[in-house]
């Protein structure tokens, strides 16, 4: 039996959602774009959200609003994806990597705290499989005098703020919640992902939630990132469109990272029933794999809520352990064997040969490293059926008690 990872979701009203809008002439950013972007903001409860072609393009514009720049730092966790790291790389910064929680993933708070310098700027956070970090603790850590004190301010937009940045990667994680808050009103920004195996896609696509204090109008920073989204250009084609509005100006050399209006028509229709279908789905998939897990004393179970938070169900990250690496790989060929698609979230950035030409050691980071060692994530997506589930279940059990040579009931 043939199981995918994470296929996405294409069925009979997508693929109207995007006839129609191939349809209506408008094929680039137009009408269904603003329309996401507007229940974006109603459904992660902030002012103003702003749709770009990437989660990445909507990291990377934050820190360049922000003034990241040669020199300055940024803190963000060893364990995710490259991204997060290369948006720094790109701004000329330099990533300050700290450790993660052995039970979720997460950055380890009280690490992080060791790594603030009077050169730190942003702190991103990244909630690893759904799981929100701890937005309280990182929030009264940067507000807080003795950190404050740290900061150096170094233009007008980081003189408002006064203090680091919180720039929330929350690529896995909406639909998720923290102390009964949806995730996008955690952090100052977050960046959201619809790429094609997440949770809610737009096949290619990511959004950037405006929640920054008072000291700010969060709409007139949306329209600073649409503007630098947009080749610099004061106005989009649909403004344009307004009889005698035609002319535009350039007021920076932006960059190209717009949504469009086909991929946000996935968005629109993914939107109005993740919270109902698809994340109850996930959830359920998600709870059959801990019962049957549960059984074996090696499965180390991921955690997808707790008195304060509740996950999205973006990943089923399955520990085994007293596994080594070596054997982890050997596990994953032979469920491969079977045909049963699994992966491994994430390769830790050290390990990466760029990253290591850098001078970075996973050495230094010995929690990231023996949970990347022993996790292999399994399929969760909202068609994945009963037998297919019991099979994969059934397949990677096998192939730890082969492996492992362990016995259990």
């Amino acid at each position: 039996m043939k199981v995918s990872f994470s296929p996405p979701r294409i069925d009979q009203k997508i693929i109207d959602g995007v006839s129609e809008a191939l349809r209506s002439g408008w094929i680039t950013t137009g009408p269904k774009t603003k329309l996401f972007e507007a229940r974006l903001a109603e459904y992660t409860g902030v002012q103003s959200v702003l749709c770009l072609n990437s989660a990445t393009a909507g990291l990377e514009l934050a820190l360049r609003w922000f003034g990241v720049k040669e020199g300055d730092e940024v803190i963000l966790p060893v364990y995710t994806y490259a991204a997060t790291a290369n948006v720094i790389v790109h701004c000329g910064a330099v990533p300050v990597f700290v450790d993660v929680n052995a039970d979720d993933f997460n950055i380890n708070v009280e690490k992080l705290i060791e790594h603030i310098t009077n050169k730190t700027k942003v702190i991103m956070p990244v909630d690893f499989g759904g799981l929100p970090c701890d937005y309280k603790e990182i929030m009264q850590l940067v507000n807080s005098d003795k950190i404050r004190g740290f900061f150096k301010a170094e233009n007008e937009i980081q003189q408002c703020l006064s203090r680091i940045m919180v720039l929330e990667d929350a690529a896995h994680s909406i639909g998720a919640s923290y102390r009964g808050k949806k995730v996008g009103c955690l952090a100052d920004l977050t960046v959201i992902s619809f790429h094609a195996v997440k949770n809610l896609t737009t096949a290619e696509g990511g959004a950037v939630c405006f929640n920054l204090p008072r000291s700010f109008d969060n709409f007139d920073v949306h329209n600073l990132f649409s503007i630098k989204s947009l080749h610099g250009q004061n106005k989009d084609a649909l403004a344009k469109t307004k009889p005698g509005y035609w002319k535009y100006d350039i007021i920076e050399a932006g960059y190209k990272y717009n949504m469009t209006d086909i991929v946000a028509a996935i968005g629109l229709i993914e939107l109005e029933r993740y919270e109902q279908e698809t994340l109850l789905r996930r959830k359920e998939i998600v709870t059959r794999y801990n019962k049957f897990f549960s059984q074996f004393h090696w499965a180390v179970l991921p955690i997808v809520e707790t008195e304060n938070k509740r996950s999205s169900y973006h990943l089923y990250p399955l520990r085994i352990r007293n596994c080594s690496e070596k054997q982890r790989d050997e596990i994953i060929q032979m469920i491969a064997q079977e045909e049963v698609a699994v992966n491994v979230h994430f390769i830790p950035v050290p390990m990466l040969s760029f990253y290591k030409k850098k001078g970075y050691s996973i050495n230094d980071y010995p929690v990231a490293y023996s949970n990347y060692a022993c996790e292999i994530s399994l399929p969760v997506f909202y068609d994945l059926e009963q037998d297919q589930l019991s099979f994969v279940c059934r397949t990677v059990a096998i192939a730890v008690n082969k492996i492992l040579a362990n016995s259990y009931v």
